[in-house]
């Protein structure tokens, strides 16, 4: 696969701050590629310097062979970008939003590719709204739409579904599978782990380094142990009590529910209902569940493996 992006020691210092460390990666052409990590992780700054709108510490990158700092005027006309906090244009209409982002990238004939992103984006009925009075998700489609008005071949998402309902986040996500099928290649940050499970590969990003970088089916694999699911009541005393049991490699809190990594799931699971029951919980339903990427990415957070993270 024809590498769309490829970064090498890409590193870059705020002060005393170090937002990103040694990211080595590449992108392939026309796949869709997540960085997954909490707040602070390093993915807005990876993303603008990936973009040419921050200049790194140390290290390159390069975005469809073009250098992100000797050429980043030429980089710019070719990729899309839509940030955390998109700048739609209130008192303008949809029509108008995307009339002025056509202007800025240079864009004179761009009737009919607006006329086909309002299509493509279900906003043809609001074409005349004014942008402050859209909902959310609509807001967002409507960014999406003048991200995508001079025909970028790379797009770059800040979180662009974070604070939309869910309807519209699923909406949102039908466009973006649709732009995949068109050869375009996705680049999306996003906090949600079930949003990474969509992307080909995935980043796991946390303190400015990337912990992990393979497909989530192949993180899955790399989970140490397997995972029993335990329902029950007093979550916190079964977490306490499981985290130093013998039998349990650790133990991971969801809600009502726990997630207990153990080596050989069948046989530790007896073990560690009884030593619940033993302390008066009650179970309500217990079972071995394949991991998640949320399961890997807490085991590599609270036990990280020198050398973990490969491109």
């Amino acid at each position: 696969m024809q590498a769309a992006i490829e970064t090498f020691a890409l590193s870059k210092v705020f002060g005393e701050i170090q937002a990103v460390h040694d990211l080595t990666m590449s992108v392939g052409a026309g796949e869709m590629f997540g960085i997954v990590g909490p707040d602070g992780a390093g993915k807005t700054t990876t993303i603008r310097m990936l973009c040419g709108i921050l200049a790194p510490t140390s290290g390159t990158a390069k975005v469809l062979g073009l250098d992100i700092i000797e050429e980043s005027d030429r980089l710019k006309r070719q990729i899309g970008y839509l940030s955390q906090r998109f700048s739609l244009y209130g008192d303008l209409t949809v029509d108008e939003n995307i009339e002025f982002f056509a202007g800025i990238n240079g864009v004179d004939d761009f009737r009919e590719q607006r006329d086909a992103l309002l299509e493509f984006t279900r906003l043809t009925p609001f074409r005349d709204r004014l942008a402050e009075q859209l909902s959310g998700g609509m807001k967002q489609k409507l960014a999406l739409a003048c991200t995508l008005i001079h025909t970028p071949s790379v797009i770059f998402l800040d979180e662009p579904t974070t604070g939309v309902d869910p309807v519209s986040r699923r909406d949102f996500w039908k466009i973006l599978q649709s732009l995949l099928k068109g050869g375009i290649t996705i680049v999306m940050s996003t906090p949600y782990l079930d949003e990474a499970e969509r992307c080909t590969r995935v980043a796991l990003m946390n303190q400015g380094s990337a912990m992990k970088i393979d497909t989530p089916a192949g993180i899955k694999k790399a989970m140490r142990g397997e995972v029993c699911e335990i329902v029950c009541d007093g979550i916190r005393e079964g977490f306490a009590l499981l985290k130093v049991h013998p039998a349990v490699r650790e133990v991971q809190a969801f809600g009502d529910r726990l997630n207990v990594i153990v080596d050989r799931a069948y046989e530790a699971l007896p073990v560690v209902e009884s030593a619940l029951r033993t302390r008066g919980i009650r179970i309500a339903t217990s079972r071995v569940i394949p991991p998640s990427l949320e399961n890997v990415f807490i085991s590599l957070l609270t036990h990280p493996v020198a050398g973990d993270a490969a491109a």
